[in-house]
């Protein structure tokens, strides 16, 4: 295998591990005001994910790094003709972040529910953008002879990009519910468990019409194989679901839901990656000439030897990582599990946190 093939490969992984991680937590910042009716049960919510949210992101900063290392022109061209969503997205990624660090310097009611539509709006924007994004680079945008993009912003909202940011946003916000409803307790867990199975539909719906469309235009067979599998997943997950726990007569399988739902997520993804190759860059002008492939966007074969050996030695590292730390944040919370008092914890200086 040619180390420009083993990078695009790489590369489609490390998109994969974002989707799949990022999606529960795009999902759960989402749901924030939905499933979280008082202060205590939005803690509850955030506090899922609060050990992992930062550290899911890493995954999109490794794809970006190896895409401008591995696929400069690639990397080059995509962040200039697509500069406005993808700023748009980091921009939604930074409120996101401040506003998990802030909204429990101050105890006013006003001052957390604002930071909780940040959250909102820093989840939904990127759910919804990321898939605008790849529905383009799977379907091709205009590329002249010199590799630079030659569309505006209105290019990119086409029927077929909308509908690939409607399906994401319903495959997180499905994950998300899941993943709450694995993770927590009482009532938060049992209404999570009855979003996912309403939401679970449209997602369903959303992506057999986003991927039969994507197969429609250029399918591969492993394209189709992929696809295939990852309606299977998601109908498998929906089912488990919806089945009733062995081990606990109050619950469902949330687990085989969650993994369920993560192999949907990471199978499209794939299948995603399998239509587009060999191309990383398709052009709607003249896609013999002006497409980026992987032979003709790659790096020198001494860079992604280089790249390749680092790769080996740190990529392992940091698996195991990030594994650990989902093993030691495993259990479940619940209401009960905060307390009265942090929401008026007084903090240096006179102000609360919560």
């Amino acid at each position: 295998m040619e180390l420009s093939t083993l990078w695009f490969l790489l590369i489609a992984l490390l998109f994969i591990g974002y989707f799949v991680l990022e999606g529960f937590d795009f999902g759960v910042g989402m749901l924030l005001p939905v499933l979280g009716r008082d202060e205590r049960e939005r803690r509850v919510l955030i506090n899922t994910i609060g050990p992992v949210w930062d550290g899911n992101e890493v995954w999109l900063i490794t794809a970006g790094g190896a895409m401008f290392a591995a696929f400069p022109e690639w990397y080059a061209t995509l962040f200039s003709g697509f500069y406005l969503p993808l700023l748009l997205i980091l921009l939604a990624l930074i409120l996101r972040g401040v506003a998990f660090e802030y909204r429990g310097k101050r105890p006013a009611t006003s001052w957390r529910r604002r930071w909780d539509w940040c959250i909102v709006f820093g989840s939904a924007v990127p759910a919804f953008l990321w898939g605008v994004a790849f529905a383009n680079i799977v379907r091709g945008v205009p590329l002249n002879a010199a590799h630079d993009y030659t569309g505006s912003l209105f290019t990119l909202l086409n029927v077929y990009a909308i509908l690939g940011g409607l399906t994401t946003v319903a495959l997180f916000l499905t994950h998300g519910a899941i993943f709450l409803a694995l993770k927590t307790t009482g009532e938060i867990r049992q209404r999570a468990n009855r979003l996912a199975e309403r939401v679970g539909v449209a997602a369903a719906i959303a992506a057999v019409l986003f991927l039969g469309v994507t197969l429609l235009r250029r399918a591969t067979p492993s394209a189709v194989t992929l696809a295939v599998l990852a309606a299977l997943c998601l109908v498998g997950g929906l089912i488990s679901n919806r089945a009733p726990s062995r081990t606990d007569p109050e619950g469902r399988r949330e687990g085989w839901a969650f993994a369920g739902t993560a192999a949907a997520i990471a199978l499209a993804v794939a299948s995603l990656f399998a239509d587009l190759y060999p191309f990383v860059l398709p052009s709607t002008v003249d896609p013999l000439t002006n497409s980026l492939t992987v032979t003709n966007a790659s790096s020198t074969p001494y860079t992604l030897k280089i790249m390749t050996w680092v790769a080996l030695v740190f990529t392992p590292i940091v698996l195991l990582y990030q594994g650990w730390t989902y093993w030691v944040f495993r259990k479940r919370i619940g209401v009960q599990h905060i307390p009265d008092e942090a929401a008026q914890m007084p903090a240096p200086g006179g102000r609360a946190v919560g």
